[in-house]
C-alpha cells in the first residue's frame, strides 16, 4: 500500500493551451503522480504524488518543457526553483 502522498503546488509561466498541455503532458506520464490540475488561468500545477517521487524530479521534468516556474512548494512549505 502506497504511503501518505505529496502535495506539490508550482506557479508557471504559461501563455497558451500549448503551453498547459505540455505541463500536463509531462506530469501523465510521470510514474509516481497520483493526480493534478495544471490551471492556465491561475499560471499553476497542483500534483499530488506518491512519496516515493521527488520535488526535484517534478520541477525538473516541469523545466523540461521549456516553461519558466516561478516559485514552488512542498506539503505546505515553498521550497527553491
Amino acid at each position: 500500500m502506497a504511503t501518505a502522498p505529496h502535495h506539490y503546488k508550482f506557479q508557471i509561466t504559461m501563455s497558451c493551451t500549448g503551453c498547459s498541455g505540455a505541463i500536463e503532458r509531462v506530469l501523465k506520464k510521470m510514474e509516481g503522480i497520483q493526480s493534478y490540475t495544471v490551471s492556465l488561468e491561475a499560471q499553476s500545477a497542483d500534483i499530488y504524488a506518491e512519496d516515493g517521487l521527488a520535488y526535484e524530479t517534478v520541477l525538473e521534468k516541469i523545466r523540461k518543457t521549456g516553461k519558466t516556474v516561478m516559485k514552488g512548494e512542498r506539503d505546505g512549505v515553498e521550497v527553491a526553483v
